[in-house]
């Protein structure tokens, strides 16, 4: 087949009709065709070999399977008929009595001509035989020369008293008859009470012997076919053991294998042929028609390729298509002494789109984009979408930059715009990131590399605008990617600290409670600002593991100032995390702190772009006790409609507010108004940045309930927290007053 393939491929290279030498290319096809057909036919009837095979190993398993369930219910069987017999209050009655008449009846002459049992023996507990039947008759034999020695085993079991013990013990034994199923029972009420002690005791011995006739019987009742006793030196590889409780041989049953594998085999043999057959056949032809088909398959393939390449959602080129293009343009560019330059999006709000309004809405707002975006960059580029709302541009040309430059500013006229989708109106912006390639010295994954980097830039410095790659973003980016990995190391080995902040009382300027902040002395370098390294832990998903450390840190620490509240900063980063109230609860649990002395402070930002979110999310944490408070109020653009929404159970006023008290006006006026409208949304009011007294009377008349700054303690550690604490025993935890 790979033959024909090559051949065919040939042909269409060459685009002209078989002739002259190529004949001998035809032999050589049909010949390769004729080993094709042999090792098919030879690979298809092994197979059918096998499979025939492990039919047959199947099927003996199952019947081996079979056999010795048959002897297990042949035991049990026994074992249900010596219960019936054994547990049963006449039985209890007259056996005890000694009624000889009685116990031959029921059981001696039970034993002629029954598939139950065909021996019945009572006994005493010292094993005296009060009576023996075999076949309805009394019997001359003993039970020491009748059965093997396993009986008595099953006696002593039998008669034990351990709590854990069963009345009755079942198993094979052997007899002087042969091998027989053979169980000893207590003789006893039917519900099990027994007032005789242990040495007046009697027993009843039943014995099923398994002959001829019974083992045709279970080849009848389970469908095994040949079953039989084994010859003692027969082998065979189709064996069930009969045992008996010491583990002896006692004899082997065997049966005949039916082959179910072979006979199917012999069934589907000629069909086989056939299909095969028909196969050769059908590859002749394929042989014959093969040139048209090829080019079909040829002109499919390509269209296959340039699918391939292609996003199915807005048409443009996808990531391997970019960077397929992206190389051939930097190839081009070094033999031609031209540039390429990449102009790298990623739109801005596009999540939140997505969030609103579904993916459906998305979906048209990318092929939005995507047209707009081909509008703008003409003919003359590349265009992709290279992600979920990421595209690139590639330019060549004498000064690329410049028409980057031009483009970028094009680009963003185009997206302040708002998108209108439906009955829907969309807002989103873009980042920008450029970088060039200089006659072609940058390979297309560098340049998209730095491209990439330049438009995390442009976000960080406020998105909605354009940063061009320069080699200092990769020492940034180093130093950044190191700063990141001490993090995460810190993090594990807990070599952040923990300071606290003193909360106090606006009218008694006690102390209430204090905010917990995390620290880090980072080693070999010094300390790093929060402002710093949390960003970071944002932004790498190490925020979760932090908050939670602080949280614990906190509840465990707060455990020893009994009475004083513990307030822990939240990011947006956890609160996304719909587990988060789990890990809170977990925390509290392993800390035993008492949820309703924490607050959890959380910025205006993530409940207005995702109210439904936060309001499942307060919901379950308040479900757990803790309190809800709303930071930084005034820093950004919260409404009352928010407030209301939300219902949070504190808010913080910004220390910017406070410290436009000092600056007059009517700030004072601003602030008054701001603690109304807590208060008449019941909210109680921390306001933060308290940095002198007179603040603090301000604030006090305002009507804030509590008060946090500088003036009343910086954010320090565990020990000096203590002394605030512990100062005045009783009552002196009043700070500056």
């Amino acid at each position: 087949m790979g033959a024909w393939i090559v051949f065919s491929r040939r042909i269409l290279r060459s685009g002209r009709p078989l002739a002259g030498g190529r004949r001998s290319a035809v032999t050589s096809s049909l010949f390769a065709f004729a080993i094709v057909v042999t090792l098919v036919t030879v690979f298809i009837l092994t197979a059918l070999d096998r499979i025939a095979d492990f039919a047959n190993r199947q099927d003996d398993a199952r019947s081996r399977e079979t056999t010795v369930g048959a002897l297990h219910t042949f035991q049990e069987q026994l074992h249900a008929t010596l219960n019936d017999y054994a547990a049963w209050d006449d039985a209890a009655q007259f056996v005890y009595a000694g009624d000889q008449a009685w116990t031959v009846s029921n059981y001696g002459d039970m034993t002629v001509n029954s598939d139950l049992f065909d021996v019945a023996v009572v006994m005493d507990a010292k094993r005296r035989v009060l009576m023996a039947y075999q076949d309805g008759k009394p019997v001359n034999w003993t039970p020491d020369s009748y059965f093997d020695s396993s009986l008595w085993t099953l006696f002593d079991l039998a008669r034990t008293d351990r709590p854990d013990a069963s009345p009755e013990q079942v198993g094979f034994t052997r007899t002087h008859d042969g091998v027989a199923a053979t169980g000893v029972a207590l003789i006893r009420m039917k519900s099990g009470m027994i007032d005789k002690p242990a040495g007046e005791r009697l027993f009843l011995i039943f014995a099923r012997h398994l002959d001829a006739r019974k083992v045709a019987v279970l080849e009848t009742t389970y469908n095994v076919s040949g079953l039989r006793f084994a010859e003692g030196g027969e082998v065979t590889k189709n064996i069930a053991e009969i045992r008996n409780l010491h583990g002896l041989l006692l004899s082997r049953l065997t049966w005949a294998s039916r082959l179910p594998g072979d006979l199917g085999y012999r069934e589907v043999r000629p069909l086989v042929y056939g299909a095969l057959a028909m196969v050769g056949l059908f590859f002749l032809l394929l042989f014959i028609n093969g040139t048209n088909r090829l080019s079909r398959l040829t002109a499919d393939e390509a269209a296959a390729r340039q699918l391939a390449v292609r996003d199915r959602l807005s048409g443009l080129l996808n990531r391997s298509g970019l960077f397929g293009s992206l190389e051939e343009m930097v190839a081009q560019a070094g033999g031609k002494g031209q540039h390429v330059a990449l102009l790298y999006l990623d739109l801005d709000g596009f999540k939140e789109v997505n969030d609103a309004y579904g993916h459906g809405t998305g979906d048209q707002l990318i092929r939005g984009v995507a047209a707009g975006l081909k509008a703008l960059v003409g003919g003359n580029a590349q265009l992709a979408r290279v992600g979920g709302d990421e595209f690139a541009i590639a330019i060549c040309g004498d000064d690329p930059l410049k028409d980057a430059g031009i483009l970028s500013d094009r680009i963003l006229g185009f997206f302040d715009e708002p998108f209108v989708i439906g009955e829907r109106v969309a807002t989103v912006g873009t980042s920008i990131g450029i970088a060039a390639s200089p006659r072609g010295k940058v390979s297309g994954d560098e340049l998209v590399r730095r491209a990439d980097m330049a438009m995390y830039r442009a976000k960080e410095n406020g998105r909605g605008r354009a940063e061009y790659y320069h080699p200092d973003m990769d020492a940034e980016r180093e130093v950044r990617n190191q700063l990141e990995l001490d993090l995460r190391i810190a993090i594990e080995r807990r070599e952040l600290t923990i300071v606290y902040q003193p909360v106090v009382s606006a009218n008694s300027w006690r102390l209430v409670g204090v905010e917990a902040l995390v620290r880090w002395e980072r080693k070999g370098y010094g300390p790093v600002p929060p402002e710093v390294f949390i960003p970071i832990a944002e932004s790498t998903g190490l925020i979760d593991q932090l908050g939670l450390f602080v949280l614990h840190r906190a509840c465990e620490t707060g455990l020893r100032w009994e009475g004083l509240k513990i307030a822990v900063n939240v990011s947006p980063g956890q609160f996304r995390d719909p587990a988060f109230a789990l890990h809170v609860q977990s925390v509290f649990r392993k800390t035993g702190m008492d949820p309703a002395r924490v607050t959890l402070e959380m910025t205006e930002g993530y409940f207005i772009q995702n109210p439904a979110r936060a309001r499942a999310a307060i919901a379950k944490l308040r479900h757990l006790g803790v309190s809800i408070a709303l930071d930084d109020f005034g820093a950004g653009f919260s409404s009352i409609g928010y407030l209301r929404q939300f219902g949070f159970d504190r808010m913080k006023i910004d220390k910017s507010l406070v410290k436009a008290l000092e600056e007059g006006g009517r700030s004072a006026e601003a602030m008054q108004a701001t603690v109304a409208l807590a208060k008449a949304l019941d909210m109680p009011v921390t306001a933060e940045g308290v940095e002198n007294e007179n603040l603090a009377r301000q604030l006090q008349i305002s009507g804030c309930d509590e008060l946090q700054g500088y003036f009343f303690g910086q954010p320090m550690s565990v020990e000096e927290m203590d002394r605030h604490y512990f100062q005045q025993p009783g009552s002196g935890r009043t700070l500056r007053g």
